[in-house]
């Protein structure tokens, strides 16, 4: 019943918004258009339906808002058929994949619908990161079906050109890195009552509800805290949950919630979803957050699938704004899923073996511990970024950090190679800046995904790195990767100017660095 209810909201939607197309002239379409990557699907949908009256279109944002409408009506049909093809899943595998893109189509349309609304407010860089996240959400679709090896039945049925319409947004709304500011180690997002959550010797005593397993609190699980959490909240909503292990699987779609934890090792939340496993990458995170303003603190989160179940994260988090202070994600391939959005690491252990860091956030790393595991097949690679557009606003930036073996390589790390990163899509960006590199990283450095690809459009750097693996010496020569010696170079990838840092941040009380 409720799907049939939302087919029905959505159909009615797409009614609506379909009207908007007839009424633009040739002539300025076709001007419009071939200012895009994509002009053939432009043409073709603001000229599809016949046309009772012409109106000019007056300068670039009346384009870029009549394109993220037009983005908006094709995603919305695309929901409506995505939804469609659910009975013609042969198998849990197709299931499993269809379902992920029913979620990650609502997830689009909520950004577009974020971005259109005249009640946001929307600055050109809230704009860029809230595209660069309905792409990724669309790649991510697809990429399900591939990686549990159903792609050739339900997926060409899926097939528009919504990812071409919201390539032509992202490109005709591109903005150059602006400088923000910082304010008490935390970029200036973080809100000032966040900041003191943060910085508070003891943010539990401000808790809106217990967790224990105890059973002295008010909830026994996560999950029933989180599900009992408002949906949506302008103030902070704080969840503490006491030491424990705590084996569930936890999806946050609240906003503005905080979790609180007794510390790294002690509040322990843990799963063991995998791609080994029959689900999705995406549906295998033992927390994922959805909601927008996350804040964690002090909690360990872990997936216990082992190397041999591949893909297996820890945390997803594509929560805009989010920040994570003195927290610790165990894993092994996958650990720490920087799904989308804009995200602050501080003070926090990711431990893990392939690709442990990966995703198409834009993210900074700051003063963190990265700790190599023992891999099965004698090959470490911290990072793989995940940009698949050169306009995405995205990118991993490692900066104060520590790279080092976990104690488990430790002993045979002479045998195994570790490399910083290789590029999982097209445009991966990834910087290591300031940052302590011990002996087990490879003297090449990085890694090729795949023979020659990527290896010219990506974007990898790294500045001022200290310790026996920082020579650059011998690093791969690709035409991508640089050794940055500017600082104004470096300097687009620190706190305050790749993630805005200095706008929200303080607000969380979490320290931060905002520049070099």
């Amino acid at each position: 019943m409720k799907s049939f209810r939302l087919l029905i909201i959505t159909l009615l939607a797409h009614f609506l918004l379909s009207t908007f197309v007839s009424c633009y002239s040739w002539n300025d379409v076709k001007h419009w258009c071939s200012q895009t990557p994509n002009p053939q699907p432009c043409e073709y949908f603001f000229t599809n339906n016949p046309t009772q009256q012409y109106k000019p279109i007056n300068d670039k944002s009346d384009f870029l808002k009549l394109s993220l409408q037009l983005a908006q009506e094709r995603a919305l049909k695309g929901h409506a058929n995505t939804l469609l093809l659910g009975p013609k899943c042969r198998n849990p595998r197709e299931t499993a994949a269809w379902a992920d893109c029913v979620e990650l189509y609502k997830q689009t349309i909520h950004k577009l619908n974020k971005t259109l609304d005249p009640n946001t407010k929307c600055s050109q860089i809230d704009t860029q990161t809230w595209l660069s996240t309905a792409l990724t959400n669309l790649e991510t679709c697809k990429a399900g079906f591939y990686e549990l090896g159903v792609q050739d039945y339900v997926l060409p049925l899926m097939s528009n050109n919504v990812t071409k319409l919201l390539s032509n947004t992202l490109a005709l709304n591109k903005v150059e890195y602006q400088e923000p500011s910082y304010k008490d180690g935390f970029p200036t997002w973080v809100k000032p009552g966040d900041r003191k959550l943060l910085q508070a010797s003891s943010s539990a005593s401000k808790a809106n509800v217990v967790v224990a397993k105890d059973g002295s609190g008010k909830y026994t699980t996560v999950s029933a805290a989180i599900n009992a959490a408002p949906k949506s909240s302008s103030g902070r909503y704080v969840i503490y949950v006491k030491a424990g292990v705590y084996n569930e699987q936890v999806e946050i779609k609240a906003e503005n919630i905080m979790l609180v934890g007794d510390g790294i090792g002690k509040t322990i939340i843990t799963g063991s979803q995998s791609v080994g496993g029959g689900t999705t990458t995406f549906r295998s995170a033992t927390v994922a957050v959805v909601g927008d303003g996350f804040i964690a603190l002090d909690i360990t989160f872990r997936n216990t699938a082992g190397a041999a179940n591949h893909q297996a994260v820890a945390l997803r988090s594509g929560s805009d704004l989010s920040v994570f202070y003195r927290c610790s994600f165990e894993g092994y391939q996958d650990t720490l899923y920087v799904y989308s959005d804009r995200q602050f690491y501080r003070e926090c252990d990711i431990y893990g073996t392939v690709d442990f860091i990966f995703g198409n956030a834009a993210v900074v790393f700051q003063n963190c511990n990265l700790y190599a595991r023992n891999p099965p097949n004698k090959v470490n690679t911290i990072t793989a970024q995940g940009r698949t557009d050169p306009n995405q606003n995205t990118g991993i930036s490692i900066h104060n950090s520590k790279v080092t073996a976990a104690s488990d390589l430790k002993a045979s790390q002479s045998s195994v190679k570790t490399f910083l990163g290789r590029p999982w899509q097209q445009y991966s960006r990834t910087v290591f800046m300031k940052t302590y590199l011990d002996s087990l990283i490879d003297p090449t450095g990085w890694l090729e995904w795949s023979g020659n690809f990527a290896l010219s459009t990506l974007y990898y750097g790294e500045y001022m790195n200290t310790g026996p693996g920082s020579s650059t010496t011998n690093r791969v020569k690709w035409s991508g990767y640089h050794v940055i010696t500017s600082a104004s170079e470096a300097s687009k990838f620190t706190v305050g100017n790749f993630i805005a840092g200095n706008s929200w941040l303080p607000a969380t009380s979490v320290p931060f660095t905002s520049d070099l």
